[in-house]
């Protein structure tokens, strides 16, 4: 057993939602074998990056992501697109670096932060804390104990007999309480939850996880907060598990292909048809109200309101508050 032992105690939810996952796990296995798993890893590696960055107040959408990655050339603020290449470079090394290794989280930070930060690649030497818009969620320990901490912490996810599930999340929060690196911690610990997910079951390469995320960051400073609170990781877990298991259920609900066939062709799915019945019978909702109508993510409502006006049988009239929806059938 390793000497750190992170604090955190297993509740019932956790429990539930542990199973809950497992569970859509076996059916989203199959689900992705029977369908086009490289074209659908690259839909969602775009999706996983813009809500990783967005969440850091990158501004570049998924369109423009998508470009970058074309190696197109793109009109945005510079800073924003080298955000987005060293994110697409990061995310596509996820198969060589190991979840547990000093080197590779370092080797990681700088391949995420090169030409954002004077540090990359390396820990912080100052004070750093947590925020939360202008608020301050948290502050660091000191940096002299940074590289101890962080070498505790990964040989605790070496030699743990935790669920990688919950491991996951307990490495994501505890490594957010460390704050090891002047800037790009936020996006770090997303990522090497990924990493940590990714090596235990291959569909977390084709999940975007972060996307969701995005949607819910309020909700995911507030369970940093909480944790920090209480001294125990578990309120983050259970947000994290929750999250994880709601794109699952997404990807499942919604047909893996769904977002594969955006950009791909023109044809229109059961469930788009049935967007464009609604907004041909309620041309005045907005993004929100149908998110509620039809109980889909926001992610997802966006991805097909883009498919449906490249096609062109959609069309918005006016402002997002005060103007329609124009359906051509």
């Amino acid at each position: 057993m390793p000497k750190y032992q992170p604090p955190f105690i297993i509740t019932n939810t956790i429990l539930t939602l542990v199973a809950e996952i497992s569970e859509a796990l076996g059916r989203l296995s199959v689900q992705i074998e029977q369908e086009q798993s490289l074209s659908l890893r690259r839909i969602n590696q775009v999706r996983t990056i813009q809500g990783s960055l967005a969440i850091e107040g990158n501004t570049l959408s998924i369109e423009q992501i998508t470009a970058i990655l074309d190696g197109k050339h793109v009109i945005a603020p510079p800073r924003e697109i080298t955000e987005a290449r060293n994110a697409i470079a990061a995310y596509n090394m996820l198969d060589v670096w190991q979840a547990s290794s000093v080197d590779d989280l370092l080797t990681a930070h700088k391949v995420l932060m090169t030409d954002l930060v004077d540090e990359a690649g390396k820990y912080r030497t100052g004070g750093v804390g947590v925020m939360s818009g202008e608020t301050v969620v948290h502050m660091a320990p000191q940096a002299g104990r940074v590289q101890v901490l962080i070498a505790d912490l990964l040989a605790w996810l070496d030699k743990n007999d935790t669920p990688p599930l919950i491991a996951s999340c307990v490495f994501h929060y505890e490594f957010e309480f460390i704050h090891p690196f002047a800037d790009g911690n936020g996006r770090m610990g997303r990522l090497w939850q990924t990493l940590i997910l990714s090596q235990w079951h291959s569909v977390f390469t084709e999940i975007p996880v972060e996307s969701l995320i995005y949607q819910y960051q309020e909700d995911y400073y507030s369970a940093i907060r909480q944790s920090t609170l209480s001294t125990n990781s578990a309120p983050f877990i259970e947000f994290m598990l929750t999250m994880i298991r709601n794109v699952l259920h997404e990807a499942q609900n919604d047909g893996v292909n769904d977002g594969v066939n955006d950009g791909v062709n023109d044809g229109v799915n059961e469930k788009e048809a049935q967007l464009l019945k609604l907004l041909s019978q309620q041309p005045t909702m907005t993004l929100d109200k149908l998110v509620a109508q039809t109980k889909r993510s926001k992610s997802t409502i966006e991805r097909r309101i883009r498919k449906l006006k490249k096609s062109g049988k959609l069309k918005r009239i006016g402002s997002d508050k005060t103007g329609h929806w124009e359906v051509t059938f």
